[in-house]
């Protein structure tokens, strides 16, 4: 199948030829960029689509989200919109009456942000227990990293009083005994631990999560951490060739064993657009939650600083393993003692394995990452991945949190560029959308919801911008031979945008619209 896109005004992404008139696709390949008439001389058996002088682009590479998340917020009561508990109260209720939700059945509701209510707190489990008496609920904060459950579902999960929290965790507890509220590991495990929704949802809510990135112009997304629980999900939409962009998955270290064992004909490889490309480490928490791992007590507090997520051995034991297999490596790092944490395991690795030279460690989120680690980032081949979009989404969270100087520092963006450090750019999702363009926004203007600029300093160019969700994110998946530019033999992975954001004030950027996702010559979304 051959296509001929033309009168398009493509931004290439390839210094070597940065623009063009027309692209030749065929056989899911690029087979020539550049002027319309040279174009032509390829019509015969072609189909010829005119894009009436839109932005060409390549397609946009998804350095780190949850795709599994995206997919289950789908059967989640959505809460990111409540101001107060009492409108967290009026949805859970009207979802159950609607959906005429059995007793027993399990409620899930997830976005709630205790920094977004009016109350400034946490739900309780006292206070869903009003008005949930008969399902067992849990409320999942926007961060992802804790969250609260209802009496019943405390009960049916096992938890008592006297259930002590793990290391890296809490349990919350006062006078009266569980609080319903769990932070970091205890969150994550035990909401694990409560029933999957059927087989038939699942595959639904995949579906339309799949829809969901391609309408943001992603054509490869990533699955951030594959749990154990996930694997049988994966290979069953592996098996059925049910994926219609690629997905690199990562595995964290208590499930690595089983997920390499179930998808031995994906790792590092494709099958059926999905890739198991190394492991996943956690490092610490929120910053806007308050759990992320800092160097120096959050304001409000001389001695907090959050905590880390594992010990200093198991980080060299788990890099240790990833050297012996020649893994990647990708770990949450977002406070600063979180992220000195990580370089120096990365510096000690290299001690035994200069290999580790070759593997293009990633530091996600690397959100208070200070401009003194980036000489040693640099220097132990260390990618970050900024979550730039931070600095609108909590921007002004970070501000009560670490002061106004100290959050206007967060991913240091242009500081990495300046030393000529290879980053990228991600959400996070389904903590925030997996919105390419918003971030592209939030990067070259760096204000807060409330109209604060928050170091603009760190600003960067909209090509600096775009580089970190093509060519830069392919180059972290050490796929840049084949994606992230439109060059000549590489996939045809391309997005329609309505305007070329290089012509766009920054000011502007977030209007851009994407019209047309392309993965491997075929449409798989159009708006």
């Amino acid at each position: 199948m051959k296509k001929i896109y033309y009168n398009a005004d493509v931004v290439t992404m390839d210094e070597a030829l940065p623009n063009g008139e027309a692209v030749v696709v065929e056989d899911g390949k690029i087979t020539f960029v550049g002027s319309n008439d040279e174009a032509m001389q390829y019509k015969e058996g072609a189909e010829l689509v005119d894009l009436e002088g839109k932005a060409l682009l390549p397609g946009f590479i998804d350095p780190h989200s949850h795709f599994s998340g995206v997919a289950f917020a789908f059967l989640q009561v959505p809460l990111g919109e409540a101001t107060t508990l009492e409108e967290i109260k009026e949805k859970i209720v009207d979802h159950i009456q609607k959906n005429n939700v059995p007793a027993g059945t399990w409620i899930t509701g997830a976005g709630y942000d205790h920094n977004a209510l009016a109350e400034k707190v946490h739900p309780t489990a006292a206070f869903l227990d009003e008005f949930t008496p008969n399902n067992p609920v849990m409320l999942q904060h926007k961060s992802g990293h804790m969250g609260v459950f209802n009496s019943l579902g405390l009960k049916e999960l096992g938890v008592t009083v006297d259930t002590p929290s793990r290391e890296g965790g809490l349990i919350g507890k006062d006078e009266n005994g569980l609080t319903g509220y769990m932070e970091e590991v205890d969150f994550i495990e035990y909401s694990k631990a409560k029933p999957m929704p059927s087989p038939e949802e699942i595959f639904g809510a995949f579906i339309r999560a799949q829809d969901r990135y391609a309408s943001y112009g992603i054509t490869t997304a990533q699955e951030g951490m594959l749990v154990k629980q996930l694997n049988g999900l994966y290979m069953g939409l592996v098996m059925q060739n049910m994926l219609k962009m690629d997905i690199v998955a990562y595995p964290d270290m208590g499930s690595k064993d089983e997920s390499l064992a179930m998808f031995k004909d994906c790792i590092k490889q494709y099958h059926n657009r999905f890739k198991i490309g190394g492991v996943k480490l956690m490092l610490d928490g929120s910053p806007q939650g308050r759990t992320a791992w800092m160097k120096t007590p959050y304001v409000g507090d001389d001695t907090y600083c959050g905590y880390p997520a594992m010990k200093e051995e198991d980080i060299l034991a788990a890099f240790e393993y990833a050297m012996e297999n020649e893994f990647q490596v990708l770990a949450h790092c977002n406070g600063d003692a979180a992220c000195e944490q990580y370089i120096v395991a990365v510096e000690k690795t290299h001690e035994k394995y200069p290999i580790i030279d070759d593997m293009r460690t990633v530091m996600i989120h690397a959100q208070l990452l200070q401009k003194g680690h980036l000489p040693r980032v640099k220097a132990a081949n260390i990618i970050p991945s900024f979550f730039v979009a931070h600095v609108y989404h909590w921007g002004d969270v970070h501000i009560e949190n670490f002061t106004k100087e100290r959050a206007a520092q967060i991913s240091p963006v242009k500081s990495a560029i300046d030393l000529g450090i290879p980053y990228t750019f991600h959400q996070d999702s389904p903590i925030i959308d997996p919105d390419m363009i918003e971030t592209l926004w939030i990067a070259t203007n760096r204000l807060t919801k409330k109209g604060v600029e928050l170091g603009t300093d760190e600003c960067v160019s909209t090509y600096e911008a775009l580089k970190a969700f093509t060519i830069n994110a392919a180059y972290q998946y050490f796929e840049e031979d084949t994606k992230g530019s439109i060059t000549v033999n590489k996939l045809a992975d391309l997005v329609v945008l309505d305007k070329n954001p290089l012509k766009v004030e920054k000011e502007n950027l977030r209007d851009v619209k994407v019209l047309e996702t392309i993965k491997e010559g075929n449409t798989i979304f159009k708006r």
